[in-house]
């Protein structure tokens, strides 16, 4: 994936990236403290390079994502590119790496949304308001 420039239409989105990039991965706000990544993916139709912050778990060798949503009836659009693609670019504090996507199986979906529900408790919240499973996608080393 060429990644010449990040598109990112979402005003907070983008302030959001810029604080990111400009602390080595640490941010403010209501995100202080919080485990954020950045992905990058290109759109299966558009061909666009858009970058977008996301709440992970850290695990040995791995990123975990939730594609909530916010609870919407749909799965995000980064969800869809990354599947789409089989690839990604995940900027972690200040390093930056390949990563493929692998969703995470039933048996650890519980588990591992109870460990982001105690990160972000607003995921509690988006479960309850969707009638879909939301995915759980690990981002393993490419």
């Amino acid at each position: 994936m060429a990644e010449t420039s990040a598109v990112n239409g979402n005003p907070f989105n983008l302030s959001v990236i810029e604080e990111f990039r400009a602390n080595q991965g640490r941010v403010g706000g209501s995100f202080e403290g919080v485990p954020l990544l950045l992905l990058t993916t290109k759109g299966a139709r558009t061909g666009l390079v858009r970058t977008t912050p996301l709440v992970h778990l850290a695990d040995p060798d791995r990123f975990v994502v939730l594609a909530s949503n916010g609870g919407a009836p749909k799965a995000p659009a980064w969800f869809h590119n990354l599947m789409a693609a089989g690839e990604a670019t995940v900027e972690v504090g200040a390093e930056r790496l390949r990563v493929r996507p692998v969703l995470v199986d039933e048996a650890e979906h519980d588990e591992l949304w109870a460990r982001a529900a105690a990160i972000n408790p607003d995921f509690t919240e988006y479960r309850t308001r969707s009638n879909r499973t939301i995915p759980m996608v690990a981002l393993v080393r490419a």
